[in-house]
C-alpha cells in the first residue's frame, strides 16, 4: 500500500494496514505532528487534510486515505519551507501555548481559507467546532485566521 503525503508516495508496510491513519502517520511515517488526544474523533488533535479537507486520523482507517491527498502540520509549509500564512498568523498573533492542539487547529484554519478566503468570525467558529484547547487562546486565533487573510483586526494583541 502506499500513500501520498505531504505530496510524496510513502509505503505502508503490510503490518500497518489495518490500523488507523494516525498511528501510521506517528509510528511508522514518523510524522509526530498529528497528536493522539481523544481517539473518538472528538477533539481536534488528530487532524490532518485529507484532499484538503479536516479529517480526524484517529478514526480513519489506512486504507480508506489511499489514493487521497494527506496534509500533515510538516507538510503545510511550502517547498521552500516558508510558512503558511496560517502558520506565519499563528505566530505572529502569539497564539500558541502548550501547542497540544494547534497542529489540528492551524490545519483546520488552512481549509477553511481555501474555502472561503475572507471568512467571518462565525465560518472560524464553525471550522473549529470540536478543536478543544484549555489554553484560552481563542480570540488570538481568530486574530490569526483574520491576519492570515488580510482582514482587519489581525494585528497583534
Amino acid at each position: 500500500m502506499e500513500l501520498m503525503v505531504n505530496g510524496e508516495r510513502r509505503g505502508v508496510a503490510p503490518e500497518w494496514q489495518d490500523e488507523a491513519l494516525l498511528w501510521v502517520l506517528r509510528e511508522h511515517l514518523a510524522l509526530t505532528g498529528a497528536k493522539y488526544g481523544c481517539g473518538q474523533g472528538l477533539c481536534g488533535a488528530c487532524t490532518v487534510l485529507l484532499d484538503g479537507r479536516p479529517q480526524r486520523s484517529c478514526l480513519l482507517p489506512v486504507r480508506s486515505a489511499q489514493g487521497r491527498r494527506i496534509t500533515t502540520i510538516e507538510g503545510l509549509a511550502g517547498p521552500d519551507g516558508q510558512l503558511h500564512p496560517v502558520q506565519q498568523a499563528w505566530l505572529d498573533e502569539r497564539v500558541p501555548q502548550c501547542g497540544y492542539c494547534q497542529a489540528g487547529q492551524i490545519l483546520a484554519c488552512a481549509a477553511l481559507l481555501d474555502q472561503h478566503p475572507r471568512p467571518t468570525d462565525a465560518q472560524t467558529t464553525d471550522a473549529l467546532a470540536g478543536h478543544l484547547c484549555r489554553c484560552g487562546t481563542q480570540q488570538r486565533i481568530r486574530a490569526a485566521v483574520k491576519r492570515a487573510s488580510g482582514q482587519p483586526g489581525g494585528e497583534p494583541s
